[in-house]
């Protein structure tokens, strides 16, 4: 987090934003959905660049979409086509980046990296999608959560099962700042969410009336959950030699009918996508009827166009 003058400047991690910043996003969110151009002059003859270092359909789009309806051009660059991938520092690169540029989205593997860019730009970075945190995917779950429930989450609980990734971790951390309960559930040992972000999850929950649990039995943790989250067993990065081991231990955490069915009666599923039908879901469950994932998908879009909104505009406050 770089806080300015009073302001919040980037978004580096699901930690970053508020109580009150959260509010302003997903409303801002919710009314970009409804009306997409209503600020389709905002950066009007700007530009913004997306750099990403892996692979994407949903963040590409959306950041690239996001620019477009607010009247700016979005340009889109890999790695391998800046001068950083023959050894330019990351601090000679944001400072170039900031002069062609308004806002600045990253989606890259070491989190560490961001934080460089965001040290070294005096633009606003926005984080979309590190091998630690994913925080534009978990404000467009929240988005798509109150256009189901509403804004009211006492009483329900949220449940994450499988990996304990970068999901977990901001599925954590955000659902802790919007005061819900939270229920991570993984195999215990390598495949468990990291326990600083477990302690600093649970000491924000304390704060704002949420709670975090920490679950190895998958079917008591999404007995009567009113969301039921699940992500890839394989990231991008993941090294390919604990394949069968993690495929084998995460096995008794795939989302099935059977585990759908121990949910609450209104619930629903959600996935950040891409889906491994057969793998971590199966195709009855992501194609049926309590399935969101396409709805999450489409406020990838409305969600980072709120963030370069207030970003751009010095709205978010951050935390302390």
């Amino acid at each position: 987090m770089t806080l300015a003058n009073g302001h919040l400047k980037d978004v580096v991690s699901s930690d970053a934003l508020s109580r009150d910043d959260l509010e302003v996003l997903l409303d801002s969110a919710a009314r970009f959905a409804l009306k997409p151009l209503s600020e389709s002059s905002f950066i009007a003859g700007e530009s913004v660049v997306i750099y990403m270092n892996k692979a994407s359909t949903r963040t590409r789009l959306a950041s690239e979409s996001a620019v477009a309806h607010l009247g700016g051009t979005p340009i889109f660059v890999r790695g391998d086509e800046l001068q950083i991938g023959r050894g330019e520092t990351i601090a000679d690169t944001a400072r170039i980046i900031s002069n062609f540029a308004k806002a600045f989205i990253i989606r890259t593997y070491a989190h560490d990296d961001v934080n460089e860019f965001a040290k070294w730009a005096s633009i606003p970075v926005i984080n979309a999608l590190t091998d630690d945190d994913h925080p534009t995917q978990l404000l467009a779950d929240w988005v798509t959560i109150r256009e189901v429930f509403g804004k009211k989450v006492s009483g329900r609980k949220f449940t994450y099962l499988g990996d304990g990734n970068n999901m977990a971790n901001a599925w954590m951390l955000m659902g802790a700042r919007l005061g819900a309960h939270i229920v991570i559930a993984t195999p215990p040992g390598k495949w468990a969410p990291n326990n600083a972000v477990i302690d600093r999850a649970q000491k924000i929950a304390r704060e704002h009336g949420g709670a975090i649990e920490i679950s190895h039995d998958p079917e008591s943790a999404v007995r009567d959950a009113s969301v039921l989250y699940t992500d890839v067993w394989m990231s991008m990065g993941d090294d390919e030699s604990v394949r069968s081991e993690k495929l084998r231990d995460l096995a008794p955490f795939a989302v099935n009918q059977k585990m759908l069915d121990l949910t609450a009666s209104d619930s629903i599923f959600m996935h950040c996508l891409p889906a491994h039908r057969g793998q971590e879901v199966t195709a009855e469950v992501i194609d049926g009827a309590k399935s969101v994932v396409w709805r999450q998908a489409f406020h990838r879009r409305t969600t980072i166009q709120a963030l370069l909104f207030h970003l751009i505009n010095k709205d978010l406050r951050g935390t302390v």
